[in-house]
């Protein structure tokens, strides 16, 4: 069965190629993007945050987390004190928006 599933694609690809629909689409002479962080994930939920990521829709979570990135990134930077305390005060605060968000949508999907 798999066999004839594999011959089947490779005629559709063929096809395709013979008609021209493979030429100049996106990203087209570029090597693949890196999508070893996805390794871990289920392949459905990872091809559903592409697919929102191109139409420039994302989860909050992901708004969060970059955020919370940048702030981790800007903390060891600071040498004032006050000023290392509100910014741990904020990444307390990024860090719990992230997660409950997460489990929120994690929740949703379920």
């Amino acid at each position: 069965m798999l066999g004839s599933l594999g011959k089947l694609v490779e005629r559709q690809i063929k096809k395709a190629q013979a008609e021209g629909q493979l030429e100049g689409l996106d990203g087209e002479g570029q090597p693949l993007p890196d999508r070893s962080t996805e390794a871990q994930t289920d392949p459905a939920l990872a091809a559903g945050h592409r697919i929102m990521a191109q139409a420039g829709v994302l989860p909050e979570e992901f708004g969060i987390k970059k955020e919370l990135d940048a702030a981790r990134k800007a903390y060891p930077t600071l040498t004032d004190p006050a000023e290392r305390k509100a910014a741990m005060a904020r990444i307390a605060d990024l860090e719990m928006q992230y997660n409950m968000a997460r489990d929120a949508r994690r929740a949703f999907m379920r």
